[in-house]
């Protein structure tokens, strides 16, 4: 019997190691430590070493996403209405220009993101803010990057309004669609009314819609691992999975099964008082606890869906882990600033990981198979 078979043995016999470090052996082999590791995450989720997490976080496990994202009681799910939804989606006429459809900045061909630092909008303006992919809209209870929206229904005509993405208005919309020859009796058909095209139903398709392009993550590695089928998963990319569950401190921020708290966290990227300063939910809230502040993104499709971060700068998985991995930038106030309320804070969930290089490849390959 090989060491990594013979210590994972122990391990699975309940020796006090499992609730150290599994595998912890600096004598073994670095793909005899991955095999050891592997064995534990081939087992079912249950059975899965637990993930460090700091005591004031209430975490979710990890687990397999559902066919499609849960609906509100007052917008029930209907293949109809998720019809309707897809093809307001794809649809131009939503713009001013009648050239710029959500698809535009959310292209199913880019995992639903678009691949730009940020987005064009009407006349070819740019964006601030990058525009992510949408495949986990659904499993968020606060839309955009800053939270401002309170659901999918309420985020889904703001694009129309805003002035640099479609900049057209909610009325000219509806007097459009309702002056056309196909809409109305779509509606009609779908809402099962007699009366005009409304915002609210608008917004209903486009919300159900959306709750449906979870079924993009189906197929990845790391979802079928999930759904208890390991063997796409390399013994490299399990041992990720444990560095992000453990040292690597990934699952305070990112857990269950949309891998994100749903919460708001300064993680250094403020630029305040420079090109790029963007002060995130702060500008929501006024809450000086926000400044800088943006929502935890889900991690799927993470490896199809760059550049990152709500300002896009980021564009490669290895300088962005290597970041992490020095704890993030934590600017410190100098001078007058050391009064100025909105001077950001760095989150203390930010720490030194002091990951090796194997182990920050290990990580990589694993946020790769998301």
């Amino acid at each position: 019997m090989s060491r990594a078979r013979l210590l994972l043995a122990l391990l699975l016999m309940g020796g006090a190691a499992r609730a150290e470090e599994p595998c912890a052996n600096p004598a073994m082999p670095l793909a005899e430590v991955e095999a050891c590791i592997a064995a534990l995450y081939r087992q079912p989720i249950a059975q899965w070493p637990a993930p460090r997490i700091d005591a004031d976080v209430q975490w979710q496990e990890m687990g397999p996403l559902p066919e499609r994202a849960t609906s509100p009681a007052d917008n029930p799910f209907s293949e109809a209405k998720s019809t309707l939804g897809q093809r307001l989606f794809n649809d131009p006429k939503l713009s001013r220009s009648g050239q710029i459809a959500c698809a535009s900045c959310h292209e199913p061909d880019e995992a639903f993101a678009d691949g730009r630092r940020v987005s064009f909008g009407h006349d070819r303006q740019s964006g601030k803010r990058n525009a992510p992919s949408v495949v986990m809209a659904g499993f968020t209870a606060h839309p955009f990057w800053d939270g401002r929206a309170s659901s999918l229904e309420d985020q889904a005509l703001m694009p129309v309004e805003d002035h640099v993405e479609m900049a057209f208005t909610t009325a000219e919309l509806l007097t459009r669609l309702n002056a056309g020859s196909e809409y109305p009796a779509l509606f009609r058909q779908t809402f099962e009314t007699a009366g005009p095209i409304t915002a609210q139903q608008i917004a209903q398709a486009l919300a159900t819609y959306q709750r449906t392009l979870v079924s993009a993550v189906r197929n990845t590695a790391f979802e079928q691992l999930l759904r208890g089928r390991p063997q796409r998963m390399s013994d490299t990319q399990l041992h990720g999975l444990h560095l992000f569950r453990t040292q690597a401190r990934c699952m305070n921020c990112h857990f269950g099964p949309a891998l994100s708290d749903d919460r708001f966290h300064n993680i250094g990227l403020t630029y305040y008082g420079r090109k790029y300063e963007d002060l995130g939910r702060y500008r929501v809230t006024k809450d000086l606890a926000d400044v800088g502040a943006f929502r935890t993104p889900s991690l799927r499709l993470l490896n199809k869906t760059a550049p990152w971060m709500h300002n896009g700068l980021f564009v490669n998985l290895p300088g962005t882990v290597a970041l992490y991995n020095t704890g993030m930038p934590h600017p410190q106030p100098v001078g007058a600033q050391k009064n100025d309320p909105l001077f950001p804070r760095t989150s203390e969930r930010l720490q030194p990981l002091n990951l090796s290089r194997d182990q920050q490849r290990a990580l990589i390959a694993f946020l790769e198979s998301l």
